[in-house]
């Protein structure tokens, strides 16, 4: 995301925050905060890009996928990851491999930045997103993930 694209990603995670039902169902637990923590979130990652950044899909010269990036030091990597989030794609072009591309295209461009691993979290109920991440070569860890509101 640039400052000539922040309104489409906003357009597009402001659709997916309050409208996922997945996301939803966690939303309370995550402390969201509605439209006005999202316009802060995108000023920060204008502002600092070295913490992380959206990524959008374009297709045809318009936004229609995006998803969030932040990075970390993973002390058993000895490197750094990325964590994955709010990966979403507009409904129009849903099914026609634009949040495939989007995914392999920031793989490789976090490997070109020295980062080593992905993670992200995934609803227990969202079966969907389940096999996209599976056919992406996302693996389980067993592991739940929690959340502390400050």
């Amino acid at each position: 995301m640039t400052a000539a694209t922040r309104d489409d990603a906003r357009r597009l995670l402001e659709r997916f925050l309050a409208g996922d039902t997945h996301y939803r169902a966690s939303a309370t637990t995550y402390g969201d905060a509605g439209p006005a923590a999202l316009d802060r979130a995108l000023d920060l990652f204008l502002a600092r890009p070295e913490i992380g950044f959206v990524w959008l899909a374009i297709v045809e010269g318009n936004a229609v996928a995006a998803c969030v990036v932040c990075f970390a030091i993973s002390t058993s990597r000895g490197g750094l990851v990325a964590k994955l989030d709010d990966v979403t794609v507009d409904a129009a072009w849903q099914g026609r491999g634009v949040g495939g591309a989007m995914l392999e295209a920031l793989a490789g461009h976090l490997a070109g930045r020295g980062v080593t691993r992905i993670d992200t979290g995934c609803h227990r109920a969202n079966a969907a997103a389940w096999r996209f991440y599976a056919r992406h070569r996302f693996r389980p860890l067993d592991e739940e993930r929690l959340a502390r509101v400050l």
